[in-house]
């Protein structure tokens, strides 16, 4: 089916007409006329407050953008994805990460079958076994309880286990101690190993089809180290697996009843909600993993229901949009002001441009406009002495996400008025900048000579009118990080829906994977080169000289 010409929607072209007006307001100005522009352009939900006024956007510019959304389908596309209708096209796959967030007494039917028993029937084990490790009963091959969870992965595998239990450390058990590898380099587990007692340490090997390259390298390597330590026999009770192949896990050594299965609607960039969460329900806890999905359902649900004019991930993914496609920017600086979030703009930046980093649409045909922007970032008070002096001086126009909690999860008050402070400095300086006359003042009421003032004023002014979102919410909690992560899993579908194209596949993931095979295996001098270009070839043959 041919996917309509977004640019000759009639919404997008009145958003043409209306940015050759926008473009010129300075967003400064629009607060000095609009006493109530905070209390029009905020909204909160599900535990989180969005504050979307410092965006160059006035009421005009947001009811613009809704008609784009309703135009493009986005409610029924939505009403799609949680039904469970085939909206990964390429794939021809549900998308129902929603459907893992779900309480128990809900029900929703896939190919005829209800599937929220199925999903409830994992989690109850992972909360099982969760409990076992924490209270002490699950035990080492020497007796010991365990100490440190070892979470072997790769792109969702990963990334979202170690982010999440770096996020809610403050509810993390004191005996246990998260560790996360992914890359396939060996420095990576080589640097860990040493540090582990193989008698009190649980690998978790989390690989769908447990056939993942990287996952089952750094795997088989694990179980190696470990039988130097132990016996065959011992494998069992340190070695759990999170896929959907038995028997590539029980040949691995793995007992079948701790394989915690999910399923192929759940893609890795939305699993952590999933037995791929395990190493989280180790650390905080089933009952904190449940409050966790709770939150991400309470998004969901807001998503579902709340009218497009107040719902938080429709309003994130449109001011993104005029960013994007109108003012030009092209990344999106993620700049949370909570220590424990510092894996959060890593996170995003797999399931933002993996999921919208892509050029053609769903029926085959290129996109008209640019799609998803580079994301990165870093905690905010880094950020301040690092890259903030490009986005407030810089060239670009880079929009910036502030995300803060306004209660510490520590007793230290004067540092958590200094962090609010800082964050709040910081979009309003984005947002209003310092023009020449007041720099003028400034320097004057210092008493600089006129020419040092002429002299420094360029580089003392700041253009300011970079847009900027801030998203709070009242602690960091499991409930508050789960609708934080659920927030941006549906302003990327949103997006995906107004651009046209598949949020839900990566065949560009794929491509790399297969020429590092073919690589592989002629580096191992198992295979002759093949008639790469010059570059490769003679790569392959350096690397070969000295292997």
């Amino acid at each position: 089916m041919r996917t309509p010409s977004l640019t000759a929607s009639a919404a997008f072209q009145a958003l043409q007409q209306h940015h050759a007006e926008a473009k010129n307001w300075q967003v400064r100005d629009l607060f000095a006329q609009d006493p109530a522009r905070f209390d029009e352009l905020s909204i909160e939900g599900a535990g989180l407050f969005l504050d979307y006024s410092k965006n160059i956007v006035s009421n005009q510019t947001m009811s613009l953008l809704f008609a784009l959304a309703r135009e493009t389908g986005v409610e029924a596309q939505r009403e799609a994805m949680f039904a469970g209708d085939k909206v990964n096209r390429t794939e021809q796959r549900a998308v129902l990460h929603t459907a893992l967030r779900k309480p128990r007494s809900e029900k929703l039917l896939l190919d005829g079958k209800d599937i929220i028993p199925d999903i409830h029937a994992v989690l109850d084990r992972m909360g099982v076994f969760a409990e076992r490790v924490r209270s002490g009963e699950w035990r080492g091959f020497d007796g010991r309880e365990i100490t440190d969870i070892v979470n072997i992965g790769i792109g969702g595998s990963y990334l979202g286990p170690k982010m999440t239990c770096q996020a809610l450390r403050s509810f993390g058990h004191p005996r246990l101690v998260m560790h996360f590898v992914s890359n396939v380099d060996g420095h990576d587990l080589a640097a860990l190993l040493p540090r582990m007692d193989p008698a009190t340490t649980l690998f978790i090997i989390a690989s769908k089809g447990f056939n993942t390259s990287e996952t089952m390298t750094n795997a088989k390597s694990a179980r190696a180290w470990f039988l130097q330590h132990a016996n065959a026999s011992d494998l069992p009770q340190h070695f759990v697996a999170v896929s959907t192949h038995l028997d590539l896990v029980t040949e691995f050594g793995i007992a079948a009843e701790n394989m915690f299965p999910f399923w192929d609607w759940v893609g890795g960039r939305y699993s952590v909600w999933s037995a791929i969460g395990l190493a989280l329900a180790i650390s905080i806890g089933i009952d904190n993993f449940r409050e966790f999905l709770a939150g991400a359902h309470a998004m969901d649900q807001h998503f579902q229901q709340a009218p497009l004019e107040k719902n938080l991930p429709v309003i994130l993914a449109l001011t993104g949009i005029w960013n994007r496609n109108f003012m030009g920017s092209t990344s999106i600086s993620i700049a949370p002001y909570h220590q424990d979030l510092r894996l959060f703009p890593g996170y995003l930046q797999q399931l933002e441009m993996e999921s919208n980093g892509k050029r053609v649409k769903v029926d085959g045909s290129p996109v008209e406009v640019a799609t998803c922007p580079v994301i990165w970032g870093d905690v905010g008070t880094n950020g301040q002495h690092a890259y903030f002096q490009l986005l407030h001086q810089g060239s670009d126009l880079i929009a910036v996400d502030f995300i803060a909690a306004l209660k510490p999860s520590h007793a230290l008050e004067s540092h958590q008025v200094l962090l609010l402070a800082n964050c709040f400095a910081q979009s309003e300086a984005f947002m209003r900048g310092k023009n020449a006359d007041e720099v003028r003042a400034d320097m004057q009421a210092q008493g600089l000579p006129v020419d040092s003032i002429e002299q420094l004023l360029p580089h003392r002014t700041f253009p300011g009118n970079r847009p900027s979102n801030t998203i709070l919410m009242d602690a960091l909690t499991p409930a508050t990080l789960g609708a934080l992560i659920a927030l941006y899993e549906h302003k990327v579908f949103v997006q995906g829906v107004i651009w046209g194209i598949n949020s839900f596949d990566q065949w560009g993931v794929e491509l790399g994977k297969l020429l590092a095979q073919n690589i592989a295996a002629e580096l191992a001098q198992q295979a002759q080169p093949a008639q790469h270009d010059s570059s490769t070839n003679g790569l392959i043959a350096r690397a070969r000289a000295a292997l």
